[in-house]
């Protein structure tokens, strides 16, 4: 028995060695402050797992259309409408098993082997996962707090190459929570329509935004290639249930797609997800969000009390990605160290990229101010 060579250019999450870690030392009675993973700690709102539970009793147990149920798509196409003033056809809207199941379409649609797809370094692992399963090359660009860790439509010029398909951005960013400004997204589409390529957004983090009105990038590039989810923002991380955004041309072959790679999303997340929409669901949604935001700021001023430094400002997400190379010079042992010592886990920047990957920790902010306190006072007790 043998294994594809594919497999050769799928790193391990170290996070998840960190989380399995963490685990063991709470099953061993130990009070583990979990800052390491992308998952709100909010329950799923109430109105949404209660009509999920109306469509199991209902019955709606059995396939959908592989593009998803009509409904949920008319709502997804109104959500755009309603919050961003952008007007998507419904038949563009393609449901799908989380946001993973629309990077696979997305990527599916545009990649052959060898072909090239641009991102940033750092950037969320997956991508360029995604990409070398396809046989792919992610074109990894090094990116710094000059451009606050965002690939640039200038940086994409200068690194487009003549294998190059796509360039893939995402806004707000795992793991820095920055974002694109829109002039920057407009200029991203315009290098690769000019180039002859496409653009893929992520906006898996569109609504969880601070301090600035949350945009898509279909405002200003109808052409581009848009990923979302219900899993950050409407906080629905297990019913697995994303959806992808594609241009005219590319809605056939994207439903062919899913028919052949997954069937169709789950389909009692899809029922469940009509309730998202409702003004009562969406006011509790911006509640939490405000409840990030005052986890964000707090971060913001007590990080720098342990010497780390904080390079670009978090616009959204709910990630902080620190400089902590005045306290270590190896952020993946220093993980190790305060998971040990003080039973704090965060996540080292290895997991997101090469470029001086060492110098960085990301923290999410997916627990309390009291306990968000309770950690730094802990990490404060780690020296170098």
């Amino acid at each position: 028995m043998k294994l594809s060579r594919r497999l050769d250019a799928i790193a391990p999450f170290q996070v998840m060695a960190i989380l399995e870690k963490a685990r063991a030392l709470q099953a061993a009675g130990h009070d583990v402050i979990h800052l390491e993973i992308g998952e709100p700690d909010f329950a799923t709102p109430q109105a949404i797992v209660d009509a999920g539970r109306a469509a199991l009793a209902a019955g709606h147990t059995f396939y959908t259309a592989a593009q998803g149920l009509p409904q949920l798509r008319e709502a997804i196409a109104a959500h755009y409408a309603s919050q961003f003033g952008v007007t998507v056809a419904p038949q563009r809207i393609i449901v799908t098993p989380g946001a993973s199941g629309a990077l696979q379409i997305a990527l599916s649609l545009l990649v052959d082997e060898g072909d090239g797809v641009l991102m940033a370094d750092p950037t969320y692992p997956c991508n360029r996962h995604f990409v070398s399963l396809l046989g792919g090359q992610p074109q990894a660009v090094a990116v710094d707090a000059g451009s606050r860790f965002q690939l640039l439509a200038a940086d994409a010029d200068a690194h487009w190459q003549a294998n190059t398909v796509a360039a893939m951005v995402a806004t707000p960013a795992n793991p820095t929570g920055t974002m694109l400004a829109a002039d920057e997204v407009a200029g991203l589409a315009a290098v690769c329509r000019a180039r002859g390529g496409a653009l893929i957004v992520d906006e898996i983090y569109q609504g969880l935004c601070y301090g600035q009105a949350p945009f898509s990038a279909l405002a200003l590039a109808d052409d581009a290639f848009v990923i979302n989810s219900f899993s950050k923002y409407f906080q629905m991380t297990g019913w697995r249930l994303g959806w992808l955004v594609v241009p005219d041309a590319y809605v056939e072959p994207a439903v062919r797609l899913a028919q052949n790679l997954f069937l169709c999303a789950p389909a009692a997340a899809q029922y469940a997800a009509l309730a998202a929409f409702q003004p009562a669901v969406l006011a509790e949604l911006e509640a939490r969000r405000a409840e990030f935001g005052r986890r964000r700021d707090y971060l913001l001023q007590a990080l720098p009390q342990l010497g780390w430094r904080i390079p670009a400002q978090p616009d959204g997400a709910f990630y902080v990605y620190a400089d902590v190379s005045a306290v270590t010079d190896d952020s993946f042992a220093y993980c190790q160290r305060v998971l040990d010592e003080v039973q704090v886990a965060i996540t080292p920047g290895a997991d997101f990229g090469a470029h001086q990957a060492g110098r960085y920790v990301r923290v999410a902010y997916t627990t309390g101010v009291e306990r968000l306190a309770e950690a730094v006072a802990r990490i404060a007790q780690v020296r170098g």
